[in-house]
Order: structure tokens, then C-alpha cells, then sequence
């Protein structure tokens, strides 16, 4: 039981290291979109109105997001695992 109680605590401890590498390509992923549909060539910031470069922050963003996604699912079923076995 011990070990599972500790596994919990890393997992938790987990969580937040992928939502504060997810926190980046979500704003790459926003700023994408602002300067794909809603900047119209006047940004506010001169570089979204590079449309290479937003199309890269969309690009970079969701692989980010998708990463994150993917973790946390990984993450919330060994969570969950772990607590069917506990209780």
C-alpha cells in the first residue's frame, strides 16, 4: 500500500510538470490563431502578422497540446488504477 501512496504523490507531482509544459504551446497555439484569423495584418505584435510564423506557432502549439493530452490521459489512468487498487 505504501508504494501506491507514493506512486499518487509522483503522479501528482507529474500533473503539474505537464501542465507547465503544456502552458507554452497553449499560448503558441492562441497567438497562432489570433494572428491566423483575427490580427487582418495588424497585429499587436508586429511578428504574428508573419503568417510562416504563426503557421509555425499553430504548428509548435498543438504538437505541444497533443503531448499534453497525451500525458495526462497516460497519467489519469494510472491514477486511477492505482486508487481502484487502494480502495
Amino acid at each position: 500500500m505504501k508504494q501506491h501512496e507514493k506512486r499518487l504523490k509522483e503522479i501528482e507531482k507529474e500533473f503539474i510538470k505537464v501542465a507547465l509544459i503544456d502552458a507554452p504551446g497553449t499560448i503558441l497555439f492562441g497567438l497562432g490563431l489570433y494572428g491566423k484569423f483575427a490580427a487582418d495584418g495588424d497585429a499587436f505584435i508586429p511578428m504574428l502578422n508573419n503568417q510562416q510564423l504563426v503557421n509555425a506557432f499553430l504548428l509548435l502549439g498543438a504538437a505541444i497540446m497533443a503531448w499534453g493530452a497525451f500525458m495526462m490521459i497516460k497519467l489519469a489512468k494510472e491514477k486511477s488504477r492505482l486508487q481502484n487498487l487502494q480502495g
